[in-house]
């Protein structure tokens, strides 16, 4: 290779993150205890249109702390995407719920409202939406089966920072709704999560799950189990400046994804993302591709061949009722998926990060239009 190598991400860090990780280490608060951390969580609820923010170590505790708060009895059945990271799953069985997956469209990548009804039985107590690549899940018709039918509603939005649906964040959605903030998200504090709610029992619950459920007045003395899963505040201060530039960084995450639309919309026997629906515009969290059957060759094979061309990428999901260890526990044994499990073994996607330059964003394009000529 004589240009240098593109890794799939790299996170986007110029604006007050560093005067603001110095102050904590001027002042001494370095812990979870130091005044960034309200910040933050204030910072997201906002953004989110939430009442209140929990912050958490990363995505998936958030998504276990959330589950787990509702308090749903033990064996109900949670409808999942089977489309999602193994973390949604997770959260469920850890909770002694039962996972139970549906197909996403072939062309959004998201759960649709078809699949969740056709899923609820008389053991479904909760439907985790899970916002995948870029677009937002169809929500209205599918919250509108929740309140007909009563089931709580978790809201995994760890990919959709500053996304909206029909106008309104993205976040905002179910009794609580979660977020990452992993280096490759639209907000990053290296690893973190957040947990929202607009229920003040539930976000008191929250906070206690979270901090080991001390208890106010006899601090290690336990009513319940909970998780150490505070964050810190060098963390929060990370957090706080990313939040301050979310608007610019959608404006850059979008004109990603045009950029890429102009390099490949000519490219035969590729699926590119939808740039739309009739309820949000893209956000390109990633810019992901899926090759289509006239292709001789699936998405491991064509991520090896981009890595031969200096080209990171990145596998999509795995499908969750393939997964060996929940086919193990006996989980999701019966289930047939065919748009997920097509994706899974077709897809992938190329270097997506805020740092990305125009010129790694063509060398990327045209490595791929070499290896599918």
């Amino acid at each position: 290779m004589t240009s240098p190598f593109i890794p799939v991400n790299t996170p986007l860090l110029d604006g007050n993150e560093a005067e603001y990780l110095a102050e904590c280490i001027r002042t001494g608060w370095i812990s979870s205890e130091g005044p960034f951390i309200k910040r933050f969580e204030q910072a997201m609820a906002e953004a989110a249109g939430r009442r209140h923010g929990i912050a958490v170590t990363n995505g998936s505790v958030a998504l276990d702390i959330a589950v787990h708060a509702l308090g749903l009895e033990e064996g109900s059945e949670v409808i999942i995407p089977t489309f999602t990271i193994i973390s949604c799953a997770a959260a469920v069985v850890r909770a002694g719920l039962v996972p139970v997956g549906v197909d996403c469209d072939a062309a959004t990548w998201n759960m649709t409202v078809e699949g969740v009804e056709a899923a609820i039985t008389p053991r479904t107590r909760a439907i985790m939406l899970v916002h995948i690549y870029g677009l937002p899940v169809d929500l209205e018709p599918i919250m509108a089966l929740a309140r007909k039918h009563d089931l709580r509603v978790i809201e995994d939005a760890a990919e959709m920072h500053g996304q909206t649906y029909r106008g309104a964040p993205c976040g905002s959605f179910g009794d609580v709704s979660t977020f990452s903030f992993y280096p490759n998200k639209h907000v990053t504090t290296g690893e973190g999560g957040m947990i929202l709610t607009d229920d003040d029992t539930l976000a008191d619950r929250l906070q206690g799950y979270r901090n080991l459920c001390f208890q106010p007045q006899q601090r290690f003395v336990h009513e319940d189990l909970g998780w150490n899963a505070r964050l810190t505040n060098l963390q929060a201060a990370l957090g706080v400046a990313q939040v301050e530039r979310l608007p610019r960084t959608v404006e850059l995450k979008r004109r990603i994804g045009r950029l890429y639309d102009d390099h490949l919309g000519n490219v035969a026997h590729l699926r590119r993302p939808v740039a739309r629906t009739n309820y949000a515009d893209n956000i390109y969290w990633v810019y992901g591709v899926v090759l289509d059957d006239s292709v001789p060759f699936d998405a491991k094979e064509a991520m090896r061949r981009l890595g031969e061309k200096g080209i990171g990428t990145r596998p999509f999901f795995w499908c969750m009722h393939e997964q060996p260890v929940l086919r193990r526990m006996g989980l999701m044994l019966d289930e047939s998926h065919p748009n997920a499990e097509y994706i899974a073994r077709r897809g992938f996607y190329l270097p997506s990060g805020l740092a990305l330059t125009d010129d790694e964003i063509a060398r990327s394009a045209q490595a791929l239009k070499e290896i599918l000529a």
